[in-house]
């Protein structure tokens, strides 16, 4: 064990001694044991649990939350966020926080407060609905459900805490720690987890920047933690189904991807404020700042809106390209672009934009040929193809191979992938399977941590590659440059003002 609290951590595994038995315990050998301590077919041992904190717990963070509690193995001891609790959250449907609740505690009433439904307009087209988050309900959350077994209904056991350096200080029972923070504390809330010996699970994107990308890599390779990025489809059937028809030759030799999205779904190409409003009650702004340039607050930026502003977040492509560019990578092998180059609309000095082209050029790998990859947003789309038929429209999300032999068009993702024309899909065989088939990949970084599995599909040293070309592709949107890449020395080597995007500085007291 690479602990500093390796003690505490098998003693926390051994069964309580006598001394501390309660009601209800069974005898072993000279111990009464508390039949908690044993588990049960629905819950194991604490000894076989891993102890969780959440690392930020807003609209994502709690429904990130939702999942980990149902997981019998897992026991969530702390929730830390920068805000106390607020109704200001994105819902995104009429009562999704309360009745999330109420399915996990399996009630039919009560936890209204958690949706209080006002509307929350995002952007000219999207409206939804608010919802209460922060550490406060999120504590009353896991104590709900976990009271909800036990004789007296109550439970006491979740610690709460704004500032994760203090929790990472103090909680010395944590095994692991799930970072669903915003994206610019993406990286020092993992890294700091990781050097204290903690397993990481964090949110996409991985990172903020090239930079970040490349230390949380190093340092999960160098503490040998279990590590996960959510990005699902890295585990999903489609992805492995992608890999093996194009390894089969279904299409030939690929040399062009095409990937699309429909986001922005919040605020960008915008100005920012004027206005100074006071810091609400309960939010602690210099942390949810972190080691981003100091500003004064603004609902503008938070919750959720942050997404498009340069400093704290990666817009649509970190956003979303973190799923699509996953697929792609694992099907064609891919690793750092030789070049990439941006064309937007109208820029902004601290948004990104309404809407962007990406290209990017991959040099050739072993027998397969170099590709261009192109990337549409904010509600582009790329060239229709002649193979599709008249009758069905292009997806408004979606993944194009184009081989010297064919195209397979795909969901965003990778899902339910086919060839095109749909004539050739009918009479195509299904190469066999040829790759390992796993568990979804929360499962996957529990057993992982429990040290009963193989590395992640999405750990960090894998998940780092594929971010650095997703930052580079905003490096080129800020610049609208064609930028050349030197993987090496981790530099753009034609256009020296644009490192400074690849390494962001971080305001005082604030380090990796």
């Amino acid at each position: 064990m690479r602990h500093s609290n390796k003690g505490e951590k098998l003693l926390r595994r051994k069964f309580l001694s006598a001394a501390g038995a309660i009601a209800g315990g069974v005898v072993l050998g000279a111990s009464v044991v508390p039949r908690a301590a044993l588990g049960s077919a629905q819950r194991p041992a604490p000894s076989q649990r891993v102890n969780v904190a959440m690392i930020g717990v807003g609209s994502q963070g709690l429904r990130v939350m939702f999942n980990f509690l149902r997981e019998p193995d897992v026991q969530i001891v702390a929730v830390c966020d920068a805000n106390r609790q607020s109704s200001d959250y994105h819902q995104w449907a009429h009562n999704e926080f309360c009745n999330s609740v109420r399915r996990l505690l399996g009630v039919n009433s009560g936890w209204e407060w958690l949706s209080p439904n006002k509307p929350l307009r995002l952007t000219q087209l999207l409206t939804v609905t608010s919802g209460t988050a922060g550490y406060e309900p999120a504590r009353q959350i896991v104590e709900a459900y976990y009271g909800k077994d036990r004789p007296a209904g109550q439970y006491k056991g979740c610690k709460t805490y704004a500032d994760f350096r203090e929790l990472l200080e103090k909680q010395s029972d944590v095994d692991a720690v799930v970072v669903c923070t915003h994206d610019t504390l993406h990286a020092p809330v993992a890294i700091a987890a990781m050097r204290k010996g903690k397993h990481v699970w964090c949110q996409k994107p991985m990172t903020y920047s090239v930079a970040e990308a490349r230390k949380m890599a190093q340092v999960a390779r160098e503490t040998a933690v279990a590590t996960q990025v959510a990005v699902a489809n890295a585990a999903s059937e489609d992805t492995r189904r992608l890999c093996e028809w194009v390894a089969s030759g279904a299409i030939g030799p690929v040399r062009e991807v095409i990937n699309w999205s429909s986001r922005p779904f919040w605020p960008q190409a915008i100005e920012r404020p004027a206005e100074t409003p006071p810091v609400p009650e309960g939010l602690n702004w210099e942390l949810w700042l972190g080691p981003s340039p100091h500003r004064p607050y603004h609902p503008v930026y938070l919750p959720f809106v942050w997404r498009g502003w340069y400093d704290f977040g990666c817009g649509a492509l970190g956003d979303m390209g973190c799923y699509s560019f996953d697929t792609i990578f694992r099907v064609l092998k891919l690793e750092a672009p030789d070049w990439v180059e941006a064309s937007t609309s109208e820029p902004y000095p601290e948004t990104y934009p309404a809407a962007s082209i990406v290209r990017y050029q991959f040099p050739a790998r072993g027998d397969m040929p170099p590709v261009r990859l192109t990337w549409y947003d904010g509600g582009l789309l790329p060239a229709r193809p002649e193979e599709l038929e008249p009758s069905r429209p292009l997806p408004r999300e979606g993944l194009m191979f184009i081989g010297d032999g064919g195209i397979i068009l795909a969901g965003f993702t990778g899902q339910k992938p086919q060839l095109l024309p749909e004539s050739r899909m009918k009479a195509f065989q299904e190469p066999p399977k040829t790759l390992s088939r796993r568990p979804d990949i929360s499962r996957q970084w529990l057993d992982a941590a429990k040290g009963a599995g193989e590395k992640p599909d999405a750990n960090f040293e894998f998940t780092a590659v594929v971010t650095e070309a997703l930052q580079l592709g905003n490096v080129a949107v800020r610049t609208r440059e064609r930028l050349l890449w030197n993987r090496a020395d981790m530099k753009v080597t034609n256009i020296q003002a644009a490192n400074k995007y690849v390494a962001p500085e971080y305001r005082t007291g604030w380090t990796l």
